[in-house]
């Protein structure tokens, strides 16, 4: 089964414009992106997917492979699919997020373990949740699984809620999950949900994720205990650089 690993790369980032190119301690956020990616065994390659010349010029001088594609993509996701659609050899794509410059391989390799399952269509993990101030951040989403390892439903609210407990406490009589947003797909099932219209959940909670649940796609989860460090905003670079 051959794997590739793409990196979405905006450069026009609404919260934090030129986000790929910030230097970390001596190298630009999407060049240690790369360098992790490139050390998970499961990917037979990687490509990051940009919409700047900028970006792409970077890449390419440390000796990574990238691509341009279109500005006008929604999301990391449609992104993905327009680079995938021009390696028909590949059987799954995974998505890896392009502001998380200090992922581990190990994360990357257990989402692509989730398609030695035959009928996996898309897979993602998930982390337990280990603080109340986590559980009820609206930015960090919440999801819900079944007894066959599926995602059944992600919100921003904690979910699902306690009744008859104070929401404090809620992580006392119940193992919650937060959602860590690295994505595989099939390569076909990936062109099929970058063609689905948005829906109605997914307008609701902001969660493209949703609108594949709607439309009866399955996400098989794998469950992680590394955290993530994510890139948002000039003051979540602060914080990782201290």
């Amino acid at each position: 089964m051959k794997i590739l690993g793409i990196i979405p790369a905006r450069y026009a980032s609404t919260r934090f414009p030129g986000k790929p190119l910030v230097d970390i301690t001596g190298k630009v956020m999407i060049q240690r992106v790369y360098e992790q990616c490139v050390k998970c065994q499961s990917l037979n390659e990687v490509i990051v997917a940009t919409d700047d010349e900028r970006i792409l010029n970077h890449i390419h001088d440390f000796g990574g492979k990238a691509v341009v594609t279109s500005p006008d993509h929604q999301s990391g996701t449609d992104r993905c699919a327009e680079v995938a659609a021009n390696y028909p050899d590949y059987e799954v794509i995974i998505n890896i997020q392009g502001d998380e410059p200090f992922i581990d391989p190990v994360q990357i390799a257990k989402v692509a373990a989730c398609f030695t399952t035959a009928d996996t269509q898309i897979a993602t993990l998930i982390k337990k949740v280990t603080s109340t101030e986590e559980l009820h951040n609206v930015n960090s989403p919440k999801v819900i699984i079944n007894k066959l390892g599926e995602a059944i439903y992600f919100s921003r609210s904690a979910i699902p809620h306690l009744r008859g407990q104070e929401p404090q406490n809620w992580l006392q009589h119940y193992t919650y999950f937060k959602h860590i947003g690295i994505y595989g797909f099939k390569a076909d099932v990936l062109q099929q949900v970058t063609r689905l219209p948005i829906s109605s959940l997914e307008k609701a909670e902001s969660l493209e994720q949703l609108r594949w649940i709607e439309n009866g796609y399955r996400i098989k989860v794998a469950e992680t205990d590394l955290e993530t460090q994510a890139v948002d905003t000039p003051e979540d670079l602060q914080k990782l650089q201290r």
